[in-house]
């Protein structure tokens, strides 16, 4: 079961962020009930490895955090593969996160070593030879890349399983982890 971890987003900043990537020419949009923050991307992980990362979970300390979205970028350089709400990197935020992968660590998950750069994923790019998609993201990035919306506090972590379609990924909650330390189930 491919899976990850990750800070559901409020309905209004999903509202937002889908109307502000809307005017985005190239790519394809992220619909805006699959936005969300990743804390840690899980990848495929049999049912018993999931039940030790829910005890994990389910007895830890989840310390609330603020969101706070500042500006938009795209990862990728002049061929841009990926458009995202860049989210201020506060401290709470990054010991969340190393919480979350220690825990998965404990379940027995092995997890890729890559930088944490907090962000939220509006638009995947297409292959782009002529330079017509970067010229888009570029334009758009100039015109939207200010935005900043008010702070908000997720009240949950989501354990959420990715099931691949042809017009894009769906996210299905398994479960939610309260920010305070008691879990619910989805």
């Amino acid at each position: 079961m491919r899976v990850f971890l990750g800070l559901p987003l409020p309905e209004a900043a999903q509202l937002t962020l889908a109307r502000v990537a809307g005017r985005l020419d190239v790519g394809r949009m992220v619909p805006p009930e699959n936005m969300h923050l990743t804390l840690a991307f899980l990848d495929d992980q049999p049912f018993d490895i999931l039940d030790a990362l829910h005890a994990e979970l389910e007895s830890a300390h989840l310390d609330p955090v603020s969101i706070k979205i500042e500006g938009l970028a795209s990862f990728g350089g002049a061929k841009p593969r990926l458009v995202f709400a860049d989210v201020r990197p506060d401290p709470p935020l990054k010991a969340l996160r190393d919480q979350v992968r220690r825990a998965a660590r404990r379940a027995g998950i092995a997890l890729s070593h890559e930088r944490f750069h907090p962000h939220i994923t509006l638009a995947r790019t297409v292959p782009d030879r002529a330079g017509v998609a970067a010229a888009a993201v570029e334009k758009f990035l100039m015109a939207e890349g200010g935005l900043t919306l008010p702070a908000f506090a997720p009240d949950r972590i989501c354990l959420w399983q990715s099931h691949f379609r042809a017009d894009g990924p769906i996210y299905e909650e398994l479960s939610s982890y309260p920010l305070d330390g008691s879990a619910t189930p989805a």
